[in-house]
């Protein structure tokens, strides 16, 4: 069969760094191949070039067997290609259904004026197809990440796409979403559409590919058929050396009690929650999307309002109202949204470890530039970020390296706890395990470690108990010789009555 998209020797130069070099890709009609990569190997930078969103160095690009060259996303769309970025682009304080029309209004034809109506149904025949249920005149800014994620694809959908480009869809989705949207790739594939995966998750990669192009540093490694190979291949031609265990062994004299929450309530988002963690201990915390789980967190650091409920610090009861008492109290919280609650993307690696840590970096409340430079070069180092030199952008980093510089933050702060939220979202699965040592070697130190994440073969793999919230309680608190994706699966959709713990 005749690939509907055909990229051959593609290079590209930002700013002296070449980021592809000589790069070849296909894909066929009724194909799901995935493309994969480190952080920062230009997968999502090749499809922004076929996409229009960049222009190459050198290299051709066949669609249906002609030369094309888009100037702009828009024309690639008329050609039937259509991408849904990792960054999502709803604008939050337009609607659902005005984001789904944006550009692509449906007016009067007589008069010229917006039919909101058929907008609105649309919209919601669209979503319906993907099993969502949302109000079309929902300001977009209220919903989760997960049903902005949702629209995003409905949006893509939408048009009649014969090409489409996903970069990690489901890293905000529930099992449910993710299952969903999977049934809808099925659907696509008989229906003859080529789609081209982005995903750092292997096993939907194998799940769901029929095809692996692999780049590495901005290099073409190879292509392999999904029935003829295997993980270790996969990472070996990802990583060029092999990773050994996923999860590193943590050999940690767990000690005394660090943190206990009594009765934490916030009345609306979760109510009566109780639980404890201690020195070198990691606390994994699993459930549903929309079961509480980061709102429980955020309303422990002080950035939401607690309605009840108490919290203990090495046995001594704190008082949090805002994030600044939660950090006084030795609390650091890494955000489930890096880049737009993590990070400053627009300053550098140095001023973003700098900005928890100002007052030690500071003389009479003058910033030492000495203090600061060595903080960061230590940092950088300690944790492996891959940058240029420390004045680098944030922006400019890779996936992996921003979520190094965001831990290192809080590290920063010599927490006694630190609580991660979905850690290692939209991360390749080399710089996975180094942020899991990092983890560990925290937890060697005596750091108290709670761990929000979605990846139950994450959870499993790093946690020593692990609290289930289902419906903002707690479900269940498992020691790891229990816990099992069967028995969080069960606790996380209601299989068990919810249990008072008594933080135990």
């Amino acid at each position: 069969m005749e690939p509907i998209v055909k990229m051959t020797n593609i290079s590209k130069l930002f700013s002296g760094n070449q980021v592809l070099k000589q790069v070849s890709f296909e894909i066929v009609p009724g194909e799901i191949h995935a493309l994969m990569g480190e952080n920062g190997a230009g997968k999502s930078t090749l499809m922004k070039i076929l996409t229009g969103i960049y222009s190459k160095d050198e290299g051709d690009i066949l669609v249906n067997g002609s030369l094309v060259d888009y100037k702009d996303p828009k024309e690639a769309e008329q050609d039937g290609i259509s991408v849904i970025h990792q960054e999502l682009n709803i604008i939050p304080n337009l609607t659902v259904a005005e984001n789904m029309f944006l550009g692509k209004e449906i007016s009067y034809s007589k008069t010229g004026i917006l039919n909101t109506k058929a907008m609105r149904n649309e919209t919601k025949r669209h979503l319906e197809r993907l099993g969502v249920k949302l109000n079309p005149d929902k300001n977009a800014g209220s919903l989760s990440v997960g049903q902005q994620q949702m629209v995003e694809i409905a949006k893509a959908l939408a048009t009649d796409t014969k090409v489409l480009v996903m970069d990690e869809p489901t890293a905000a989705l529930t099992d449910r979403e993710i299952e969903t949207l999977f049934g809808v790739m099925r659907d696509l594939k008989n229906q003859g559409v080529a789609i081209v995966y982005i995903s750092h998750r292997m096993e939907e990669i194998f799940q769901m590919c029929d095809r692996i192009t692999v780049l590495r540093d901005g290099s073409y490694v190879g292509t392999e058929n999904i029935k003829e190979t295997d993980l270790n291949q996969i990472v070996k031609m990802m990583v060029g050396r092999e990773l050994g265990e996923r999860f590193p062994e943590r050999q940690v004299k767990i000690g005394e009690e660090r943190l206990r929450v009594e009765g934490l309530s916030n009345t609306g988002l979760f109510e009566d929650v109780s639980f404890s963690v201690k020195q070198g201990e990691v606390l994994g915390v699993a459930g549903l999307m929309g079961a509480g789980r980061s709102e429980i967190f955020e309303t422990l650091f002080g950035a939401r309002h607690k309605t009840g409920g108490r919290i203990f610090v090495d046995e001594k009861e704190v008082k949090i109202k805002k994030p600044y008492d939660a950090k006084k109290a030795g609390i650091g919280f890494v955000t489930e949204d890096r880049k737009s609650e993590g990070l400053v993307l627009e300053l550098s690696v140095k001023k973003n470890l700098a900005l928890p840590n100002l007052k030690p970096l500071s003389n009479w409340g003058v910033m030492s530039a000495k203090a600061e430079k060595s903080m960061a070069e230590d940092f950088i180092n300690k944790l492996r970020i891959k940058t240029h030199h420390a004045d680098l952008q944030v922006k400019s980093l890779s996936g992996g390296n921003q979520q190094k510089v965001v831990i290192g933050k809080w590290v920063g702060i010599n927490p006694k706890i630190l609580i991660l939220d979905e850690p290692t979202r939209g991360v390749d699965i080399g710089a996975k395990k180094e942020i899991y040592q990092i983890i560990n070697e925290l937890a060697a130190q005596g750091v108290a470690i709670v761990m929000i994440s979605s990846e139950l073969p994450e959870v499993l793999g790093m946690s020593d108990r692990i609290m289930v919230i289902h419906e903002g309680r707690v479900a269940r608190i498992l020691d790891k010789a229990e816990a099992n994706q069967e028995n969080i699966m069960q606790a996380a959709t209601g299989g068990y009555k919810h249990v008072k713990t008594n933080g135990q």
